[in-house]
């Protein structure tokens, strides 16, 4: 049963975040240095390519990277990475070198950059995971990422500030082997994934996936978890952090979403996720996305 939910869990990873990453530079620095992409309201990441520093996060020790390791910081989270674990060490104005050649002593080599989630399920997938998430070489079942690293390694060039854009499209492959790795090893603490990995909710996820126009009433959901009312709503609310009223409206805004941008008209969305409404699936739409639905799918159909 547990290797069944991991690997529909994994499934669920590959299909509902649709992930843009972006590399800003990737080269080396030597001496002293201070690295951060903080205050851009940008998810963002740092590879150590080679040699060894320091994340350092408010509120937390230092944390020592290695060669080969990664971090992804799921938001905009206050952060910067440096040569020392001090954090009044001084530091001097580094310029990025190029990677190649043999290392400086003390010298770290980076691939620094942003990501963007989008997709219908993203934010509540993404809301499953702790503000970053690491990579550690040493992780044996993370080993076969150390391919990756090698590829990324391959497409450095001379400009640290102009990186290949394939170093993107590996970064993105890293991602996504690392959340696949911890949706199946981590105790996620809430959201859509947090759900998922209890078996009992299973069934009944896979349902409101598929059909979430459905009279998804208390009664509904509870028998389809094989549980009583009062028992349903404490173990989901328990495990997914919201109400099961709360996470219908949001997985039928986000599902909403997605049909709004493929082309659907607002009735035609609305329906898809059970209002006949149109007043009132406004209502929730501007609720929960922050803007009309007909805005929203007149945005969407001008960027495609």
């Amino acid at each position: 049963m547990q290797a069944a939910t991991s690997d529909k869990l994994a499934q669920w990873l590959l299909t509902s975040i649709e992930l843009d990453a972006a590399a800003l530079h990737v080269g080396r620095y030597c001496g002293p240095w201070r690295v951060s992409t903080a205050g851009q309201a940008l998810a963002s990441f740092h590879l150590v390519l080679e040699g060894d520093c320091y994340l350092h996060l408010d509120g937390q020790a230092p944390l020592r990277l290695h060669a080969r390791d990664g971090v992804f910081l799921m938001s905009d989270v206050p952060h910067y990475l440096s040569s020392s674990p001090d954090p009044a060490a001084p530091i001097a104005r580094q310029a990025m070198r190029p990677l190649g050649g043999p290392p400086a002593p003390g010298s770290a080599g980076l691939a620094c950059g942003f990501f963007r989630f989008s997709g219908a399920l993203s934010p509540l997938v993404i809301a499953s995971f702790p503000e970053y998430l690491v990579c550690r070489s040493g992780d044996p079942a993370l080993g076969h990422t150390a391919a990756l690293f090698d590829m990324i390694l391959a497409e450095t060039d001379s400009d640290p500030q102009r990186p290949s854009p394939l170093i993107a499209r590996l970064v993105e492959l890293l991602f996504f082997y690392l959340i696949r790795h911890a949706s199946q090893r981590e105790a996620l603490s809430a959201g859509l994934l947090a759900l998922a990995q209890r078996g009992e909710f299973m069934a009944l996820l896979d349902q409101m996936l598929r059909s979430p126009g459905q009279d998804w009433s208390i009664a509904r959901m509870a028998a389809a978890a094989h549980m009583s009312r009062a028992a349903f709503c404490k173990h989901f609310t328990g495990a997914g952090g919201v109400t099961p009223a709360q996470f219908l409206l949001h997985l039928r805004m986000r599902l909403a979403t997605q049909r709004l941008h493929a082309g659907d008209s607002v009735e035609q969305a609305a329906s898809h996720v059970g209002y006949q409404s149109h007043a009132a699936f406004t209502r929730a739409f501007k609720r929960i996305v922050g803007e009309q639905p007909g805005a929203y799918r007149r945005q969407s159909r001008a960027a495609a």
